[in-house]
C-alpha cells in the first residue's frame, strides 16, 4: 500500500518525524510502505542482507544477537517512533542482529538505497536520526560497562529501570512494564542465566520490590530498585 495515503497525524508526533514540514513529511512518506508483523515473527534476521530500514509506528520489538558460541543476547527493545535496521548508517550491508515483534506491530519500511536522501531531505530528520544513533551508542557503552564491572543484582536492577523508563505505565499497584517480558529476556539482557534472574526476582518479590507473572513485570518500589542499582560494589 503506498504510504502517501496515510494520514500525517499517524506519524506527526513520533519523535523521528517531529517538527518536519508537511512537504518534507510527504516526500519521506512517498517512498515508504506499511508493514504489519505479528507477535513472535521476525522483521529481519541477523546476517540477512539489509535491503530496508524501518520506523516503528505501533507495537514493540526486541533486537537479539546470537554470539559465535550460540548464546542469545537481547541488545535492546524498539519503541514506537524509533528507527531501526539502519545498517546503511553504520556502513554495513547486512543486519547485525534479529528484530522480533513481542506484540503485533506496525511499521514503515524504506529501501536502504533511500537512506542518504532520507536524511538529506530534512535537517530536522537528520538531526533526529543522529540523536537516535548517538543515544543507541551511549546505551551500548553503558551496558558494556555494566556487564564488565557490576554484580548480577545490579545489572538486573539497571535493566528493569531502563524498561520502566522506556515502557513504564503507572497502575495502582506500581509501574507495569507495558509489553510482554520474560525472565529469560531479562537474563539475555544482563548476560546471566534464567536460574540467576529467577533467584534475584524471587528475592525482590519477597521484599515487595517487584511482582511478576507470565510475561509481566510490575515494579512496586522503583526507589528501592534504584538504590540497589546504584549501590557501591
Amino acid at each position: 500500500m503506498p504510504q502517501r495515503k496515510l494520514d500525517r497525524s499517524l506519524i506527526r508526533d513520533l519523535s523521528i518525524f517531529r517538527s518536519m514540514t508537511d512537504e518534507d513529511l510527504d516526500a519521506v512518506l512517498s517512498t515508504a510502505s506499511a508493514r504489519q508483523v505479528a507477535d513472535g515473527k521476525t522483521v529481519f534476521e541477523q546476517g540477512q542482507t539489509a535491503t530496508e530500514f524501518f520506523a516503528l509506528l505501533h507495537g514493540r520489538l526486541k533486537v537479539v544477537q546470537t554470539t559465535v558460541d550460540g548464546q542469545q543476547v537481547v541488545v535492546r527493545h524498539v519503541s514506537p517512533g524509533d528507527i531501526f535496521g539502519i545498517a546503511r548508517a553504520m556502513r554495513r550491508t547486512d543486519f547485525p542482529a534479529t528484530a522480533i515483534a513481542v506484540v503485533d506491530s506496525l511499521m514503515l519500511a524504506w529501501p536502504s538505497s533511500q537512506w542518504e536522501s532520507f536524511i538529506a531531505r530534512s535537517p530536522v530528520l537528520a538531526m533526529n536520526a543522529l540523536q537516535t544513533v548517538g543515544q543507541r551508542l551511549q546505551d551500548a557503552h553503558t551496558r558494556i560497562r555494566e556487564l564488565s564491572t557490576e554484580e548480577v543484582e545490579r545489572r538486573v536492577a539497571h535493566a528493569l529501570l531502563r524498561l520502566v523508563q522506556q515502557a513504564g505505565r503507572k497502575t495502582d499497584e506500581g509501574i507495569l512494564i507495558d509489553f510482554p517480558i520474560t525472565r529469560q529476556d531479562i537474563a539475555e539482557m544482563t548476560g546471566t542465566t534464567l536460574h540467576t534472574v529467577s533467584r534475584v526476582m524471587t528475592g525482590w518479590e519477597a521484599k515487595g520490590l517487584v511482582a511478576s507473572a507470565r510475561k509481566k513485570v510490575l515494579v512496586k518500589d522503583a526507589h528501592k530498585l534504584h538504590v540497589l542499582a546504584e549501590k557501591p560494589e
